[in-house]
Order: C-alpha cells, then structure tokens, then sequence
C-alpha cells in the first residue's frame, strides 16, 4: 500500500497541459478494432492497466498487435474471428466498460470462457448485462450476477429487442457489439447515456439507424456487416482533464491551458454543471474529429461558486466527476443538492457514500441517502487536522479526488493505494507536479 503525503496547498500557476487518451475510446477502438478485418492504428492510446488488459484478453484470443508509447496497431480477426480455446480465462482486471463489453463479443464463443476481475470489479453488478445477452442466446454461470463468470456462446447469435433503462452505456456498447454477429436486426431502446459507441458505428458506416427520442434511443443495428480499419488519434479524456480543471477554479488566481479535450455532449455535464455554479470555461479551437467533438479549453479560478439543485438529466453525462463536483460544492456560498445518483455506488466503489466520507473528514456538514446527498458549503474552508483516506477499493477517483482537495483546502493528509491512478490515469501525479504540487 502505497501512502501519498500532502502538507502544503498548491501555489497559483499558469500552464498548458496535455492529457492522456481518453479511455472509453482507447477500451472502444481496440475492441471494435480486433473485429476489423484489416489492420487499424491507434495514436495516442492510454496506456493504463485497464487498457493494457483490454489488449492482454485481445491476445489470449488470437489477436495479434503491436504496441509502444502512445502507439498500437491492432490486425483485426473479423466478425467471430476470435480463436476460442479450451480453459481460457480472460481477466477483465478493474474495468467494468472491458469486462461489459467485451462479453458482448463472446456470444458466438463455442468453448466456455471463464472472465474474473480485481476484488473491487467483482462486487459490481454484471446481471444488468447477463440478462440481455441471454436474449441472444449465450448462457452464464456467475455468483448472483457477480464475477466471475463463465460464458458459454451460441453458433447462431439471435437479433433482439431490449429496453434498457439504467442509462449505462456499457450494456448499450456490449449489445450494440453483440449485434454485429446477428443475422438480423437487433433494436436498443436505450436511456440516454454516453454515445462513443454510436459515434464509432456511424464513422464506420456500419448499419446502425439511431432515433432521438425525449427521454431515450432507439438504435436498430443490422449484423454481419464487414468492419473496416479504423486509425485514430484518441483525443484525452474529459474525466482526466476534470481533476484539472477542479483544482485550477479553486486555487486563487490560476489559469490552465488544457489541449485537445473530447468534449462529446454526453460525456461533459460537469461543464454545465459548472457554469450553473458561476465557473466560466472558454471552449477555443472547437472541431470535430471523427464524430467526437474536440476543444482546448481555457480554465481560470473562480472567486464565487454559487450552490446549485443539480439537475438530474446532467448526472449520466456526468456520472465520472460528481465526486470533484462535490468538492466544488463544498466551497460554495449554501446548500447544494444533488439527487438520483444511485448508479454513483454500483462504481469501483460506493463512490456516492465515498463522496460524503471525504466530506465529513474535511469538516462540511452533508446530508447522505441511498441516492442523494445535500452539501452545505463553506466559501472559507480552511483545513488544519491530520486526514487519513484508505480503504476504499483503491478506487482511482477517490484518490485522485482526495489528492485534489489536499491542494486545494490544506491540511495534513495521507492518501493510501498510490497505485490506483494505474487504472485510468497513470501519469495523474507528474502532471500535478508539473503545476507546482507539493508531494511525498
């Protein structure tokens, strides 16, 4: 376990910074890549542990890639060109969007294949993709809906209707990916989530038709469809640039430069949610790229945050950041609330009653349920005692997290499971150091 200590808060800076790969795009493009029948390259690629094992199961079935910084290439196998041997076991590690999504590949598998992950991964719920992919005809022997999981494929995928109604858009992906075997057409009606997926299909001009609805899509994907090559520059994640973007509007007269950020509409409610607080980011050199929509944002401090009733339809769109935004909350003038937020505990960790434990180990009076928490900010927190945060899964965000709020509220903390940032953010700690953070 390794510890990071934090004693001093961070100093106003002024800088650019670049950012990792976005990593639903960097799980996204290998997957949809290795069913390809050409060879695709990727630029930019985040090389973190959940990407790593995303192409480390990729290989245990028979993909063959190159990879160095920054750099991959994937020869794609086709369409149920997966070489299917006895006894593999595929270990999904961390990451929910790999462990989802690539089940949806395995329907057509004709051994049994056995998929486990790290403690934190197998105490996520994995009925809400189990029981959908059934319709299709695969079978699953799993712990009450838990890794691992043995899946055992048919030779005839069926085409399927589904209503999916969590808003996730890992089960819409591994279904949309688990369509594309079908001799038929399979029809999503999906609560409106992340849309990567969709956007990856229509650049591909596979048969997807997507109808936009009020409250949900309806998308009708038609299988057995050749993949072309798909070469990508990944732009970097919104949810990396969060932490940033957190500690420059709460740290007195800073200024960031952050470049080419994927600003994809479904994925940047902590934007809105943000400007409804008073936060004013500058979007400058805005273009689209491959169906994603790319920015370099201008980030300055905020003297006065305002405390909101955070509107619920932001919380998909937002469902990675709500732990930085609560610390933006913590040092608003009132009480903000934010409800519906469930789906914040079924994460790498209960981050929802995470969110309110650094809460209350910083001294702000919150108020938690099940599935909402109300915060009663403090525009002059200043935090003198000694703050201990561990256990907690060595989910990433709540260390990133608590990292941030060190920097920004003082005191003296020790944040365990250094490691964790592996997962998603590997770099997490020299970037902050690039702007002036003190840290041991």
């Amino acid at each position: 376990m390794h510890l990071v200590r934090i004693r001093t808060k961070i100093k106003k800076f002024n800088k650019v910074v670049s950012i990792e790969g976005d990593k639903s795009l960097s799980i996204r493009w290998a997957l949809i890549a290795s069913q390809s029948d050409y060879k695709s390259k990727s630029k930019n690629l985040l090389l973190s542990e959940d990407v790593i094992n995303t192409l480390k199961c990729l290989k245990k079935l028979g993909v063959k890639l190159k990879i160095s910084k920054n750099f991959c290439e994937i020869n794609g196998v086709g369409l149920n060109g997966f070489d299917y041997k006895k006894n593999l076991i595929l270990n999904a590690g961390n990451s929910g969007t790999l462990g989802r999504l690539i089940m949806g590949l395995l329907t057509h598998t004709k051994c049994a294949i056995k998929l486990k992950g790290d403690r934190s991964l197998s105490k996520r719920d994995f009925m809400r993709i189990i029981k959908p992919l059934k319709k299709f005809g695969a079978n699953f022997k799993s712990n009450l809906g838990k890794l691992p999981i043995t899946i055992r494929g048919t030779n005839n995928p069926n085409p399927i209707f589904y209503n999916e109604i969590k808003g996730s858009a890992q089960v819409k992906s591994s279904l949309m990916l688990a369509a594309l075997n079908t001799s038929g057409e399979t029809i999503i009606k999906a609560k409106k989530s992340r849309n990567h997926s969709e956007l990856l299909f229509k650049y591909l001009k596979l048969p997807i038709k997507i109808k936009k609805k009020r409250n949900y899509d309806l998308i009708k994907i038609k299988g057995k469809k050749k993949i072309p090559a798909l070469n990508y520059k990944i732009p970097s994640d919104i949810s990396s640039c969060a932490f940033f973007i957190v500690l420059t509007i709460l740290t007195k007269n800073s200024k960031l430069k952050i470049r080419n950020v994927n600003i994809n509409p479904s994925r940047v409610g902590i934007l809105h949610i943000l400007k409804m607080m008073g936060v004013k980011i500058q979007k400058i050199n805005v273009r689209e790229y491959k169906g994603e929509k790319i920015a370099d944002l201008i980030v300055k401090s905020t003297k006065n945050i305002k405390a909101i009733n955070c509107p619920s339809r932001f919380n998909s769109s937002a469902i990675d950041e709500f732990l930085l935004i609560f610390l933006v909350a913590a040092k608003a003038e009132g009480v903000s609330y934010f409800k519906n937020l469930a789906e914040l505990n079924e994460k790498e960790s209960p981050r929802l009653k995470w969110g309110s434990k650094i809460l209350n180990k910083m001294g702000i009076k919150n108020v938690l349920t099940d599935k909402s928490i109300k915060i009663y900010g403090n525009p002059n927190l200043e935090i003198k005692n000694k703050i201990v945060i561990k256990n907690f899964l060595k989910d990433h965000r709540v260390f990133m997290t608590a990292t941030v709020a060190a920097l920004i509220f003082g005191g003296d903390w020790s944040i365990a499971n250094k490691e964790a940032i592996n997962t998603s953010f590997p770099s997490f700690l020299k970037k902050i150091e690039y702007l002036g953070a003190k840290i041991r």
